[in-house]
């Protein structure tokens, strides 16, 4: 059924039945009494870009796949995208639909497109005792004012169904969405942008705030701003993993990004004294791409924070070595992973993202959070700088815990580190107490049983112990 028909179907059907009573609905800036009417189901459109699953039909019109939310195809796709975006919380709500019937009255336009209660139309449309909606009808098209429908929608369903908790990707969406339509700006500008003479919306994000109220993190304006610039780094990301338009894939990644948008604002620009001395922004472009690798395999964010969060001694961007070091060894293992390409023509392209996105995880994930913890601990270590006793007995504790008898530990690399270990260690002993260095070479010497020296090592044994000698010698003449 197209436009102009519905549009006579609801009329008609109106004419000829009798309202079910009146409510208030907030229209044009005001409490409004409409009347509640029950509208046959197959008189109504979903909204394929209502709040709920924005984020999926965005990324699957990414796809050049057109939602025809009129054809029957269309409305079981939506149906699908409604249902999948809260399973369980559907089922409860099914199972009260089928007890109690509608109870909460949803809205519609005149041409039949819901505007709220798309998710209730789609529960009521499995039940077969039910082929209607309980709907106010507004007096306008969906089409008819589009900035209207958006601020009539953002007030009333994020005011009154903010306990039924949105994907925040969802919000973000909705937040940019409505910048774009009242500013004219295809995003929120960027610092680049504001130097080439592009300006903030302010009325915009006025209105933007008026209209979203305080919703979870957004108690002020520049909650909004804040909210904006996020979504902005958000488009990075999808652009970084080419992935552009894919919404689906900042599922779950909400608190990194505003952890990494943060600090972002905070060091661009190298005036901030929070990073190591000397920093540029190249260092954090370096930051930032590195942080969209550990956003992509879901670093738990308590870990994700080690990177850039607090005062300077706190993180690792804020020591240049550790940062050189952390960075080296991230690389190392991106360089070593081979992607596989993606697929824009696949029928699921949010399996087919998360796919490729579980394989580099399993390929290189462990390599990047054991890298993290690597230098998380030289980090603490640093902060313990001034407590040897700390350090060193967490370093015996450490050496303790080897399996002396692991194939592991015969290894090259591991000897190589274990000599180096005991240069640094001879090293320190040196430089501070040499004569507790001449007491542990003592100790050493007094634990050799001559009788079982090999044959093969007798003469390199006496021009060694030669060589002690002479160095004794040398010592206590200068000393």
């Amino acid at each position: 059924m197209n436009k102009e028909a519905r549009i006579k179907k609801i009329q008609e059907w109106t004419k000829v039945h009798e309202p079910m009573g009146k409510i208030e609905i907030p229209w044009d800036d005001e409490l409004e009494p409409m009347d509640v009417f029950k509208i046959p189901l197959e008189y109504l459109v979903y909204n394929k870009y209502n709040g709920r699953i924005l984020s999926r039909t965005k990324s699957i019109e990414r796809q050049k796949i057109r939602i025809d939310a009129e054809s029957k195809e269309g409305r079981e796709q939506i149906e699908k995208l409604l249902w999948d975006s809260k399973p369980k919380k559907n089922e409860e709500t099914l199972a009260s639909l089928e007890k109690y019937g509608q109870e909460k009255v949803g809205i519609i336009t005149k041409d039949g497109i819901i505007i709220d209660g798309n998710r209730r139309a789609m529960l009521l449309s499995k039940i077969k005792k039910y082929d209607y909606f309980k709907a106010v009808i507004l007096p306008i098209e969906f089409e008819g004012d589009p900035i209207a429908i958006e601020k009539f929608e953002t007030k009333y369903q994020l005011g009154e169904e903010r306990k039924l908790d949105y994907n925040p990707t969802e919000i973000y969406l909705k937040i940019q969405r409505l910048y774009q339509q009242l500013s004219g700006q295809n995003r929120f500008p960027t610092s680049a942008d504001i130097r080439n003479g592009v300006s903030i919306d302010k009325e915009a994000i006025e209105k933007i705030y008026e209209w979203v109220g305080n919703y979870k993190t957004i108690n002020s304006e520049n909650d909004i701003r804040y909210t904006l610039e996020v979504m902005n780094i958000m488009e990075e990301y999808l652009d970084y993993m080419e992935y552009n338009g894919i919404y689906t894939a900042l599922d779950d990644k909400e608190e990194q990004f505003r952890d990494l948008t943060s600090w972002l604002n905070s060091f661009y620009g190298e005036s901030s004294v929070k990073p190591f001395d000397g920093y540029t922004d190249n260092d954090v472009d370096d930051l930032k791409s590195t942080a969209f690798d550990l956003i992509r395999i879901k670093l738990k964010n308590e870990k994700f924070r080690y990177l850039g969060r607090g005062q300077r001694p706190n993180h690792f961007f804020g020591n240049k070595a550790i940062w050189e070091s952390f960075l080296q060894g991230h690389l190392s293992l991106i360089e070593g992973h081979a992607e596989s390409p993606i697929d824009l023509n696949t029928s699921n392209i949010e399996r087919h993202l998360n796919g490729r996105d579980n394989d580099f995880n399993e390929s290189i994930g462990d390599g990047l959070v054991d890298n993290v913890d690597i230098h998380y601990q030289r980090l603490r270590n640093r902060q313990a700088q001034d407590e040897p006793v700390k350090l060193l007995n967490k370093a015996i504790d450490s050496l303790d815990s080897i399996n002396v008898n692991s194939k592991n530990f015969g290894k090259a690399e591991a000897q190589n580190l274990l000599s180096k270990l005991g240069d640094k260690v001879l090293r320190s002993l040196t430089e501070k107490s040499p004569s507790r260095l001449l007491g542990h070479i003592i100790k050493l010497l007094e634990e050799i049983d001559v009788d079982s020296i090999p044959e093969d090592e007798i003469q390199e044994v006496k021009a060694k112990t030669k060589k002690i000698q002479q160095l004794g010698y040398k010592i206590n003449k200068n000393a």
